[in-house]
């Protein structure tokens, strides 16, 4: 299965009649390995922030989530694995795998908790790959 399958499939699917705004799977290297159309050009240095709070909790929290020049207010997540983050009535979910960042992007009427779920299954599921 293609990455792109992955991304076209699995993260901008239907859930209880609703869909991500905008998903990605871009590889720890910041490489994009695959993205839904409406992703957003992201900018070299707000990918090694994200990649910098995996590695060490909480950095991005005092400055926020920024991906492609939207700042997301940094929430609750799981250190070194999930990073979520809060816009006005949307928000951002990042999953690391073994290799990758699992980006979900979403707006009302999904709900935090339907982007995560989303997100955060692929993630596991990679990894259980070995991805």
């Amino acid at each position: 299965m293609s990455w792109q399958t992955y991304v076209d499939e699995h993260l901008m699917c239907e859930i209880e009649g609703h869909h991500l705004t905008a998903a990605a799977i871009v590889g720890q290297d910041g490489s994009v390995w695959a993205q839904s159309a409406s992703f957003p050009q992201v900018k070299p240095e707000e990918m090694t922030n994200i990649i910098n709070d995996f590695n060490e909790p909480g950095t991005l929290a005092p400055i926020g989530l920024f991906l492609g020049s939207t700042k997301y207010m940094v929430i609750q997540g799981e250190p070194g694995a999930v990073i979520r983050g809060k816009k006005g009535s949307g928000g951002i979910t990042v999953k690391k795998t073994n290799q990758a960042l699992i980006f979900g992007i979403y707006d009302e009427p999904m709900t935090p908790g339907q982007c995560n779920m989303v997100v955060e299954r692929l993630g596991d599921y990679l990894i259980d790959q070995g991805l």
